[in-house]
């Protein structure tokens, strides 16, 4: 990971001074992890997040140094930025010098969930969270809240060093029981922290200060039941999202007269030590708010400035739309709006002033390729119209951002019906015939029925829209080129989507119409089967192996999606995995063109005849690799320009299933 990137340079810094400057404090701020670190699943979608971040985390710092506790809270609400709450709670037995220190090694790890909306995370002495909303009265989280049990647990009789329980883990568990009660109790009663000691066990509790009474008594009976889970492990930890518990065989907490906190500690060592560390993170995130913002505007100098290369082009073009008309037509890209996100931006559905209802897709982009993608689908797509291609409306480069407005396609995505686990409707057979057909004359069109050859990079289930009669619509033709009929093909840089691209494509550059066709035959293959392609999975498990080794066994039709219950007929099925399996062949010159796979899919009966296919299907990008030779560490190789690596299959687990299928920008053209 790059220190380069500002995200990544304030907790690296701040483990920097920590490393160099805590070491002389000699009491114990419990930096020990107690849990993992949570970051939640929404990604913010401004480039004013960051900024936030920092501005909450400074305010966070601040009001922790000005309180008379050890607790403080920060929210950010009064601009046009989206809304962020930051608080911090140290265990009340610390004190000030140990409860700064616990927050400055927390501070160090909450970036880490960076640009997720939400963090939380657990130290033993203290705790840290941020959210895009108010959570400071939430006690409970059934999804989020955890408990972390010791490995070591208490033996039998008195034996196996745990003597204080001469009646054994009986006697153990009869002892954190009364002590979990006891010390619960006690949390509540004065004010949310307890601590005690007995019978060889000892316990801590602890609310949030933000919480009522009644919300922390709630929060530590289900602390209560969760860690009575862990017994007869020797120590467990509850974790909730409003408070925290502990029971431990050996004492861990500070209930002396000098770990109260107060103004008594400041003379300490320690204690001007802590002001050092906080003067100098005040610092050190000052001046990172300070980059953060010339970063901002030095990008919003650029989109200007390539907004200015296009708009004397557009001005005379008939599609020019007012920004402000579009904000007000999406109700200022209201979330609720918005219909989904792509690597080009955010699509919101619109309402016009006369009524008409559009998708408005709002463009992230500030370099050069941001303006060749814009003359793509603006100069280009106006000119074509096709039944089952998305119809470009009109644009806005005139405001803060660049808009597209299409025609609006109320049943969004393909995928959405084929792949979501809480999919709503399932597509009949009849229904997935009709967007396989439907497509293939889509792309036809576009490789020889417009006045321009057109290849669109890009076919995906994502990018197939479903109007209200299901009808496909091909979308998303920011990556298209176009060649004269003069050229066989073009050598271009790679862009696409990893699973759905060619491998001559993938290898060399080398761009033709039977790129598409290979995109079109694993689009095709997931209608049939109702799963996604995946092009990091191992060969025995992908989908393209699957339908290929049934096929050969004459099996087929055990690939088709068990949803649809059999109800399709066998014969149309087989043939149209076979046209699947035509389309992804690894050699481009035995794929059929589009207007042949129409003519297949088009033929009824027994005049229907459809070519075997002569060689299994291209599996996967790491079967690309060991078939050319290719490695991770080459610098020749196109994939190493696009910064992947095929070596091993780790990628197949950490990339989350949200973000998959990987989308690669291209990164040149010739």
């Amino acid at each position: 990971m790059s220190t380069g990137n500002p995200k990544y340079l304030l907790p690296y810094l701040t483990i920097l001074l920590l490393s160099t400057t805590v070491t002389v404090v000699t009491s114990d701020p419990r930096t020990t992890v107690a849990g993992p670190l949570l970051c939640g699943t929404g990604r913010a979608t401004t480039s004013s997040f960051i900024p936030t971040f920092v501005q909450a985390m400074e305010l966070l710092s601040s009001n922790l140094n000005n309180s008379n506790n050890n607790f403080a809270i920060a929210n950010i609400t009064s601009d046009a930025r989206a809304p962020f709450y930051a608080l911090i709670q140290c265990h009340q037995d610390l004190s000030r010098t140990d409860c700064l220190v616990c927050y400055a090694v927390s501070r160090t790890a909450v970036p880490n969930c960076l640009p997720r909306t939400s963090g939380r995370y657990f130290l033993d002495g203290c705790f840290i969270r941020y959210d895009n909303y108010s959570f400071f009265n939430e006690s409970i989280d059934p999804i989020r809240d955890s408990r972390n049990c010791n490995s070591s647990i208490v033996g039998g009789g008195g034996g196996g060093g745990f003597g204080d329980f001469r009646g054994g883990e009986l006697e153990f568990r009869r002892n954190v029981g009364e002590l979990v009660e006891n010390v619960s109790g006690i949390a509540v009663r004065d004010g949310g922290f307890g601590v005690l000691g007995f019978g060889g066990v000892y316990g801590l509790a602890q609310c949030w200060e933000s919480l009522r009474g009644d919300e922390c008594r709630v929060c530590l009976e289900k602390a209560k039941r969760e860690v009575g889970g862990c017994l007869p492990s020797r120590e467990g930890r509850s974790m909730n999202a409003g408070c925290f518990l502990r029971y431990s065989t050996e004492k861990f907490f500070n209930n002396d007269a000098e770990g109260e906190g107060g103004s008594s500690g400041l003379s300490s060592p320690g204690a001007k030590v802590a002001v050092v560390l906080a003067a100098v993170a005040f610092l050190m995130i000052s001046g990172f708010a300070s980059y953060a913002a010339y970063i901002r505007i030095s990008k919003l100098k650029q989109e200007r400035k390539n907004m200015g290369l296009l708009s004397s082009s557009y001005n005379k073009a008939g599609l020019k739309f007012k920004y402000e008309t579009l904000e007000k037509a999406t109700n200022y890209f209201d979330n609720a709006n918005k219909l989904g996100q792509g690597g080009a931006g955010s699509v919101y559905k619109g309402t016009l002033p006369n009524g008409d209802i559009v998708a408005v897709k709002r463009l992230f982009f500030t370099t050069r390729q941001w303006v060749d993608d814009f003359f793509n689908e603006v100069n280009l797509i106006s000119a074509i119209e096709h039944k089952n291609l998305v119809k470009l409306l009109a644009c806005s480069i005139e405001g803060p951002e660049s808009l597209l407005v299409y025609e609006f396609v109320p049943n969004k995505s393909l995928d959405r019906f084929l792949f979501d686990n809480d999919k709503t409707q399932i597509l009949s057979w009849k229904q997935r015939m009709e967007v396989i057909l439907g497509t293939a004359e889509g792309l036809a069109y576009l490789h020889g029925g417009c006045h321009v050859r057109i290849i669109h990079r890009d076919i995906k289930s994502s990018n197939i829209l479903l109007d209200k009669d299901f009808s496909p619509k091909i979308a998303d033709f920011g990556l298209v080129r176009t060649f004269g009929a003069d050229r066989s093909h073009l050598t271009t840089g790679i862009a696409g989507t990893l699973g759905y691209m060619a491998p001559e494509y993938i290898v060399r550059g080398q761009l033709t119409e039977k790129a598409d066709v290979f995109s079109f035959g694993v689009v095709v293959l997931e209608i049939a089967c109702g799963k996604r392609n995946n092009a990091f999975i191992e060969d025995a498990g992908s989908l393209l192996q699957t339908v290929w080794k049934l096929y050969k066994e004459g099996a087929v039709t055990e690939a088709i999606d068990p949803l649809l219950g059999g109800d399709f007929p066998d014969h149309e099925a087989v043939q149209v995995m076979q046209i699947g399996l035509l389309c992804t062949q690894a050699s481009a010159t035995l794929r059929p063109s589009m207007t042949e796979v129409i003519e297949y899919l088009t033929t009824k009966g027994e005049d229907r005849q459809i070519p075997v296919p002569q060689q299994p299907p291209f599996l996967n990008a790491r079967a690309l690799v060991s078939q050319q030779g290719l490695s991770s560490s080459s610098t020749s190789s196109p994939l190493t320009k696009m910064g992947i690596s095929y070596t091993t299959t780790s990628q197949s687990s950490t990339t989350p299933s949200s973000e998959w299928p990987l989308r690669i920008d291209e990164t040149s053209s010739s």
